[in-house]
Order: structure tokens, then C-alpha cells, then sequence
């Protein structure tokens, strides 16, 4: 019923379609041409006023990733390089695709905190909402590696992130910054 009355909604022009296709191809070569023009004007070094769409020439070129980019997880360290999670289980009762998986211990020294003897994260089901991230009490989780996910393998098991690697990616981080994080990344992908 309300597809039926959205097309009689419609003008007579609309519902031919052609108006409609022949004014995007318009807008797309006139965007087309445009570029073309002011791209060449800049060529020899005139119209420098005139602003062209840019092409990014990756990998040689990229755009910075911003500072919200939700990329690899990380576990965060205390100052005595111990995970900083509590094992409170929030950040896998958060996780809408259930792909955290943590198992608790207990402090010999301490009855009040616990730690997670497991702490995974399965990436091929994640779906990098960042829920985990909102949930935990003591920001013991984070996604600001500012590296995206990547192929780790050919089995599942490949693709199951560890306690220690997401602490490892927290202490690698804190090493080479998340510029000197992305361009060890991207090694593996370039063919030299």
C-alpha cells in the first residue's frame, strides 16, 4: 500500500526515469570535466585559486586516520606492566556479536581485584562497534591503535587475539606511536 501511493505521488517526469538519468550523467560528467580543466590549469602552474577533487595515490599517499578510528583492540598496562582489566565481565556482556571470551582469576595478595587468566577476542566475529570500550569501568580495553584489522592467517584460530598480544600492541604502542604502529603494518602488504 504505501509503494502504491509513493508512485502516484510522483510526477509524470519521475516516473519515466530518463529525465532522472540523464540529470545524474550531467552532474557526474560536468564534476568529470570540471576536474579535468582545473587539474590541467594547475598543471602549468595556473587557476592555483580553483580547488579540484583530490585522488588519494594510495599506498604512496593516505589520509591520516582520526583520533575516534576504531582499529585494533588493545589491553592497557599499569605502571608495573600487569593488565589493567579487573575481570569484571562488562566488556563481553557489552559485545553484541559475543566474540569476547574471559576467564577470571584472583590476586593471591589482593580479595578485592581479580584478573583474567584468558581475556580473547575472536576478530572474525567483531564488529568493531566499540561497545567494549564504552562498557569497561576502568578503561582497561581500547581500540586507538589507529591500525585497521588485518588477515592473520587461513584458520580461525588465526584470527583469535590473545591476552598477550593485545597487551603486547599497548607496549608496541607506547614504543613507536601509532604512526610507527601503522607503517609496520602496512610492510607486509607492500611488495618491494
Amino acid at each position: 500500500m504505501g509503494v502504491m501511493k509513493r508512485i502516484e505521488e510522483m510526477s509524470f517526469w519521475e516516473r519515466l526515469y530518463f529525465p532522472e538519468i540523464c540529470r545524474g550523467l550531467m552532474m557526474t560528467g560536468y564534476r568529470f570535466w570540471r576536474n579535468l580543466f582545473v587539474h590541467t590549469l594547475h598543471l602549468f602552474g595556473l587557476a592555483k585559486h580553483l580547488q579540484a577533487a583530490i585522488t588519494i595515490q594510495y599506498p604512496d599517499e593516505r589520509m591520516p586516520y582520526p583520533v575516534t578510528f576504531r582499529g585494533q583492540h588493545r589491553l592497557t598496562l599499569k605502571g608495573d606492566d600487569t593488565v589493567q582489566c579487573t575481570a569484571c565481565f562488562l566488556c563481553a556482556t557489552a559485545c553484541p556479536a559475543d566474540c569476547i571470551y574471559i576467564e577470571a582469576g584472583e590476586y593471591s595478595d589482593n580479595s578485592i581485584e581479580k584478573y583474567p587468566i584468558r581475556y580473547e577476542i575472536d576478530t572474525l566475529r567483531c564488529i568493531y562497534c566499540g561497545f567494549c570500550v564504552e562498557a569497561c569501568p576502568c578503561d582497561a580495553i581500547r581500540m586507538d591503535t589507529g591500525v585497521h584489522p588485518a588477515n592473520r592467517g587461513l584458520s580461525r584460530k588465526d584470527f583469535v587475539e590473545d591476552k598477550e598480544m593485545l597487551m603486547n600492541r599497548s607496549r608496541q604502542l607506547e614504543e613507536k606511536g601509532r604512526e610507527g604502529l601503522y607503517e609496520e603494518h602496512v610492510k607486509q602488504y607492500q611488495h618491494v
